[in-house]
């Protein structure tokens, strides 16, 4: 890590400015000249930059460039945050919307895919432009927060439908829209009574550690519960800022969890990947998810193999504790969160399930003769709580709520659709 007073830009630049995240927000480095003016640029990243911004917007915070070895072009950090000409490829599986985030949007801003819970972007604003990030079709389209009738619009949605309970602000960077304007988000939802859990999505302990202020931490202590998930890629990033900055948050009883995103020449290396899950829980913040990097426009150059991420969790499972582990994801095409493992189920039977452990051996265990288990269908939970119980996919099906799934799309759906319409007109 560099000291920001020996950089030509910054030398005057008071400890107390260097400290304020709006400072370093109006600091953030944008242009390719500023930025020649910090790191080393070779050629190909040079043109790199100037064809890419004319599609997506550059921006550095100051700490962030702090990180980067400037003479390095595989600097991890520094192929997080730097444009380059591959940004420009735009491969014939890449989508403009990977998740079909928009597809569910009943109202702007807002995404409702799973049945209890919503994701409610507040800003397309963030502190550094990841460039691979999976919203890059929103990152800096205005640069700011919602309007106030937008973000009511959300909420009002959500007290309209009760079966939420679990609401997650995301954006760009939920933590870089105001106090003021963030505690009226929360308190807003804290009124709706079926709301128990408030998640908040930032890179901000990351990218941008001066965020996490103590008046911060202060306003979202008095809405508890609170969840915080961030993002660090790679444990040269846990820094002794972003140390203080989770500290802050972990003390005050948010709990924090890590989602990473595999990245190739980045963190695509088991050991790499060990040596982050251990710095993070050093720190107390529980690694939780590993992406698989989604489809989005412009970053296949990121992107590796699905088999790469499974060799990461073998490497994993019972080399280090299991609370390290994060769950390996694949995010699909408007259907969710698919988790991935390695098989460690071989074989079954009546009365023997077969596994095997990581280091290869092979183990039986016994079913009980007594299968069937048994649910009084009379509890409290049952008559108070309905909408806990699976009403989508196969666990609908496990219950007996439903007999088969059908492929909508299918030829033989469609026929069957067409004939029916047929035989009903007659």
């Amino acid at each position: 890590m560099r000291d920001y007073r020996e950089i030509e830009l910054w030398k005057d630049v008071e400890e107390d400015e260097w400290n304020d995240w709006k400072w370093q927000l109006r600091n953030r480095i944008m242009d390719l000249d500023t930025l020649k003016k910090v790191i080393n640029l070779t050629p190909l990243e040079e043109e790199g930059v100037k064809s890419s911004l004319r599609k997506l917007r550059m921006a550095i915070t100051p700490y962030w460039i702090t990180l980067i070895d400037k003479d390095n072009p595989d600097d991890p950090i520094r192929r997080q945050a730097i444009p380059t000409i591959k940004e420009l490829e735009i491969k014939e599986e890449d989508i403009f919307d990977p998740l079909f985030e928009e597809v569910d949007s009943p109202v702007k801003g807002l995404t409702h895919r799973y049945p209890d819970r919503v994701l409610f972007l507040i800003t397309d604003q963030c502190g550094m432009y990841c460039r691979h990030c999976t919203r890059r079709r929103l990152a800096g389209e205005r640069d700011k927060p919602r309007t106030k009738e937008e973000l009511m619009a959300g909420i009002e949605y959500i007290r309209e439908h009760t079966e939420i309970n679990d609401v997650l602000l995301s954006g760009g960077d939920a933590l870089l829209v105001s106090d003021n304007i963030l505690e009226l988000i929360i308190k807003e939802l804290r009124k709706i009574p079926h709301i128990d859990v408030i998640r908040i999505g930032t890179r901000a302990p990351s990218t941008l550690p001066m965020r996490i202020t103590n008046e911060l931490v202060e306003m979202l202590k008095k809405y508890h519960p609170i969840w915080l998930n961030t993002q660090f890629n790679h444990y040269k990033e846990i820094t002794d800022e972003s140390k203080k900055a989770i500290l802050k948050l972990v003390d005050a009883g948010i709990p924090v969890g890590n989602q990473s995103v595999l990245l190739k020449g980045i963190n695509d290396c088991p050991i790499i990947q060990k040596k982050l899950v251990n710095e993070l829980v050093k720190i107390r913040v529980r690694p939780y998810y590993l992406y698989q990097c989604d489809l989005s426009q412009g970053i296949s150059h990121f992107r590796t193999s699905v088999g790469k991420g499974i060799e990461i969790i073998e490497n994993l499972r019972g080399h280090i504790s299991g609370f390290k582990i994060p769950t390996y994801i694949v995010d699909t095409l408007g259907g969710g969160k698919i988790p991935i493992f390695p098989d460690y189920l071989i074989s079954m039977s009546d009365r023997k399930v077969i596994l095997r452990n990581y280091e290869g051996g092979i183990f039986s265990y016994t079913e009980p003769i007594e299968k069937i288990s048994y649910c009084p269908k009379n509890c409290d939970l049952c008559d108070k709580e309905p909408y806990l119980e699976s009403k989508d996919g196969p666990a609908s099906m496990l219950s007996g709520k439903r007999l088969l799934i059908e492929p909508t799309e299918s030829q033989r759906i469609k026929r069957r659709n067409g004939h029916n319409a047929k035989h009903h007109k007659q």
